[in-house]
């Protein structure tokens, strides 16, 4: 059976990934940083955005790819997904704005969080299936 639905948010969220790199780079070139952030309070609040977005991304989608893989249902996975695309999305919008709107930080947070934790429970909750059943 064809993986669709982890390899549509997986290109998506390449893409976040890539434009978010972009944003690094551009204020590392015009402030001329290669190391560090060297003080640099706009490269530090994009290398966090960056970073933040790297530390929740993989473990999620991976959760995902097996959720697909043991057979989840289609509508939860989809529904995962989007709540990780639209999550990273807005708490890295958030988190770019000087100040802060908090509100699409904290949306941005909950989505993400409520996308990791939905998707291990039901990952636990198949495979604990999976090994019990035969």
């Amino acid at each position: 059976m064809p993986l669709y639905v982890t390899p549509f948010f997986a290109g998506l969220l390449a893409l976040v990934y890539i434009l978010l790199s972009a944003r690094v780079i551009a204020v590392r070139k015009s402030a001329r940083i290669a190391i560090g952030d060297m003080g640099n309070a706009a490269l530090l609040r994009r290398m966090r955005v960056h970073s933040n977005f790297a530390e929740y991304v993989p473990l999620t989608l991976l959760l995902l790819l097996m959720l697909e893989l043991m057979g989840g249902t289609s509508w939860l996975l989809w529904i995962l997904g989007a709540a990780l695309l639209v999550g990273r999305i807005f708490h890295a919008y958030g988190v770019s704005q000087e100040p802060e709107p908090l509100i699409f930080r904290m949306t941005g947070m909950i989505l993400t969080f409520s996308a990791l934790v939905i998707a291990a429970l039901a990952a636990l909750m198949l495979a604990a299936n999976g090994a019990f059943a035969g």
